[in-house]
């Protein structure tokens, strides 16, 4: 029995989002999708009380697209701790600290009351040390006004992780995927098409340029962000279309058969949220040991935001059009998250059960098997080990360079945004799809049950 079996009554106990007892329509489960976004776009738009909003300082300006956070808002936080509190308990269960068996349902409730507890946890953690180290000041730094904001945060906190809930028990695809996408949604259509004047032109790219053609000036390296998002869009649309299909025959009904699609992307856009989120908590720790006087991670300047020492690889590089474009950093920035973006999608595969062992017991349970092979599951597993570990590192290092090419590039949302958007957008449709599907034809879902 491992050291979490010892809490289970407290973890298993958690208040959670119930879910529904009976099979949800389309209409029902848009219902609850649009209600959600509402509710985050208020949080996003709503001020946090008792801030000195001059004073503040924002360390994660380039990351708030990831996070789907924004800054000052009740949002400040936003998907942070919940991600944080993954990567965690991903590392720890996935490098075999903590003994747990995810395909165990009692073993796997603990594990997502741990990962609930966690992100409860860093909620409090990040605000406090937010307000702490002076990132989100007190007017007149009075102490009720500290605590309200903190209290403010944790509040806001504590409704974002039961909000990913509800979408993703009641809804489509998961909260977090769906406030970061819309967080970039919101970003690419104010900077693209923003039609206010500032500087003298349109502050949005692309009425900035029309204006500056009109008037015999073309800046046509303003449609360099514009670009980058174009073409990040087209390559992750072009490798979501990858994939591999082992042909299946399904052992119940004579006849029947199917496949079973392995991605390019197998692991989805989730090892480079978990890279981005770990970046962002390097950077909110150097900062707090700045604050203290104990720079050993390096210095953020808090005008500027450049970095210096260690952190300096873990902030966003410049985009190649800026005068201070740095050569060195980007590169070392590019194999940072490349690196870290193959780790954890090992580290997901091994964990979220998906991979070939787990895979082939699922199929072996679903009466499944593959056409010329016998129906003994070593020789599924074996079939799908020569495809599962080489897409998961494969796929983990291309979303990593592709995130890195849209920050280069200066994307519109970040690349990694410009990513995480498309693909969670895609694996939406999908989703969205097969429900429709299985609406339309209510005999299907038990077939497709079955499969999958």
């Amino acid at each position: 029995m491992g050291v979490l079996h010892r809490f289970e009554g407290l973890l298993t106990s958690l208040p959670e989002v119930q879910r529904p007892r009976e099979i949800l329509s389309f209409k029902q489960r848009f219902k609850w999708v649009v209600v959600v976004l509402l509710i985050y776009f208020l949080l996003a738009n709503t001020m946090l009380y008792g801030l000195d909003e001059e004073r503040a300082i924002n360390y994660f300006g380039a990351l708030q697209t990831i996070m789907a956070s924004k800054f000052g808002t009740l949002m400040t936080l936003g998907i942070g701790p919940i991600v944080t509190g993954s990567i965690i308990l991903q590392i720890l269960v996935g490098g075999k600290l903590i003994d747990l068996d995810l395909s165990n349902p009692r073993d796997k409730a603990i594990y997502m009351g741990t990962q609930k507890l966690l992100s409860f946890g860093f909620t409090v953690f990040e605000a406090v040390v937010m307000v702490v180290m002076g990132a989100l000041p007190a007017q007149g730094n009075l102490l009720e006004y500290q605590v309200l904001i903190v209290a403010q945060l944790v509040a806001a906190g504590a409704l974002v992780i039961y909000m990913d809930e509800v979408v993703s028990r009641w809804g489509f695809g998961s909260g977090i995927g769906l406030f970061i996408a819309a967080g970039v949604c919101e970003e690419i259509a104010w900077r693209g098409f923003n039609p206010f004047f500032s500087g003298g032109a349109p502050a949005g790219i692309v009425p900035k340029f029309f204006y500056t053609l009109f008037n015999g000036y073309p800046d046509f390296f303003s449609l360099v962000p514009l670009l980058g998002t174009l073409v990040v869009f087209a390559i992750v649309v072009y490798f979501e279309s990858m994939r591999v299909e082992i042909p299946l025959t399904y052992g119940r009904f004579r006849g029947a058969r199917g496949r079973y699609p392995i991605k390019f992307i197998y692991a989805s856009n989730i090892p480079v949220i978990f890279a981005s989120i770990l970046m962002a908590n390097v950077q909110l720790w150097a900062a707090m040991l700045q604050k203290v006087g104990y720079p050993v991670l390096g210095t953020i300047d808090q005008a500027t935001g450049v970095a210096t020492g260690v952190v300096r690889f873990f902030t966003f590089p410049r985009p190649i059009y800026t005068p201070d474009f740095d050569p060195v950093h980007a590169v070392v920035f590019t194999l940072l998250l490349i690196t870290l973006s193959v780790l954890f999608s090992i580290f997901w595969v091994e964990t979220a059960g998906m991979d070939a062992k787990t895979v082939a017991r699922q199929l072996q349970q679903g009466g499944m098997k593959i056409p010329g092979f016998r129906g003994d599951i070593r020789i599924i597993e074996r079939v799908l080990q020569r495809y599962i570990p080489a897409v998961t590192v494969l796929g983990g290092a291309s979303v990593g360079a592709l995130a890195a090419l849209g920050d280069l590039t200066g994307a519109l949302g970040g690349g990694t945004g410009v990513l995480l958007t498309v693909g969670i957008l895609y694996r939406l449709y999908e989703e969205i799809a097969k429900h429709q599907i299985m609406e339309i034809h209510p005999m299907l879902r038990r077939v497709v049950g079955d499969l999958f």
